[in-house]
């Protein structure tokens, strides 16, 4: 079976080709730093082929979520060393989501700092935040001479992640946060050198992308995008558009050698995700979406017939820490408890059985 052979991505060798989904569960300190809670979370799941870990601020400006972690601080840094040391010695693998949420943030989460994004557009909403549920601000946008400066807080959250013990990360394009508000026309309508075309759209993450390769290495660095999705205001409705900026995108990614492209998608096996797939070049891992949750057969097909190298799965990775297992040899699922995904303490996160023989 495709699902259970190994597969490597870069300079990450992995026994099998599930992919546990980076999935918010608001468990670590308020300073951003993951407990050790976290770190059994993480452990529990090392059986998976590859963990992806939970969006990781690399600024406090980026900050998305409450009791979200972050990759600033030398504290948070050592928080992610007992993670990265708990999965390693269960014989696992774990790659740093490293998340800039753009204009998905409110004061309120971030200390107080600016909200910044491509534009001066908010998203209609709001945001759950240390203080309560808030409307969304409208975001400043960053000025052409900012971006070098964003770009380096991500390289230096990705040096930070391979300091903490992680084996790479995965760059969050996705989801409408900031490098997917660069990418959409409707959440950025620049008139500079990164916005109006999609080539222009595309540039930001591409350079992004450029500088963590050439400063972790290729081998170790991975993007994750979400055409299509539209969420969180990151519409992307044009089919022309998307299939434009997203090749101009996946172009200029393909030269660099990097360990994976992860897309997130409603049609995995669709014309725009293969012909993504194709243009890339290198690993692509698939996740068919948030609408149904992704059942072992679907994922043997993707894997079985070639239409992916890996598939990302979430949900059935937090309820069942032995996913693996229970999917290779057809054994009963534990179904996941929604209303503990975004709580605090273990209940729901650190609970679920194992299979007992």
């Amino acid at each position: 079976m495709q699902l259970f052979t190994p597969l490597t991505l870069g300079a990450i060798d992995l026994p099998n080709r599930l992919v546990m989904a980076p999935l918010t569960r608001s468990r670590s300190g308020v300073d951003g730093v993951p407990t050790e809670l976290v770190a059994e979370y993480y452990r529990q799941r090392a059986s998976m082929g590859l963990i992806v870990s939970e969006g990781t601020y690399p600024s406090f400006a980026g900050q998305g979520f409450v009791r979200q972690p972050g990759l600033v601080t030398e504290e948070q840094v050592a928080g992610w060393r007992r993670v990265t040391d708990a999965v390693h010695d269960a014989g696992g693998r774990i790659i740093a989501q490293v998340m800039h949420a753009g204009r998905v943030t409110h004061p309120e989460t971030t200390g107080g700092r600016e909200v910044v994004a491509p534009s001066a557009l908010a998203i209609d909403g709001q945001g759950h935040t240390y203080t309560g549920k808030h409307p969304y601000p409208v975001p400043r946008a960053l000025e052409e001479d900012e971006l070098p400066g964003v770009i380096e807080e991500f390289v230096q959250a990705s040096r930070n992640a391979i300091a903490a013990g992680f084996d790479g990360v995965e760059l969050h394009g996705a989801n409408g946060y900031l490098l997917h508000e660069f990418l959409s026309p409707a959440s950025n309508r620049r008139t500079d050198s990164y916005g109006g075309s999609p080539e222009n759209r595309a540039r930001f993450v591409v350079e992004l992308a450029t500088a963590v390769a050439d400063a972790i290495g290729a081998g170790r660095t991975g993007l994750r995008i979400s055409p299509e999705h539209n969420i969180q205001g990151a519409f992307e409705t044009d089919a022309d558009d998307v299939r434009a900026t997203y090749t101009a995108l996946v172009d200029g990614l393909a030269p660099l050698g990097l360990s994976s492209l992860s897309i997130l998608h409603r049609d995995p096996a669709g014309t725009l995700v293969q012909h993504l797939r194709g243009r890339f070049g290198g690993p692509v891992l698939l996740n068919s979406g948030f609408g149904t949750i992704t059942t072992r057969e679907e994922a043997e097909a993707l894997a079985g017939d070639g239409t992916a190298d890996a598939v990302v799965v979430g949900r059935p990775a937090i309820a069942n820490p032995d996913l693996a297992l229970r999917w290779r040899d057809g054994l009963p699922l534990n179904e996941p408890d929604a209303g503990t995904f975004y709580s605090d303490g273990a209940a729901g996160y650190t609970d679920y059985p194992f299979w007992r023989n």
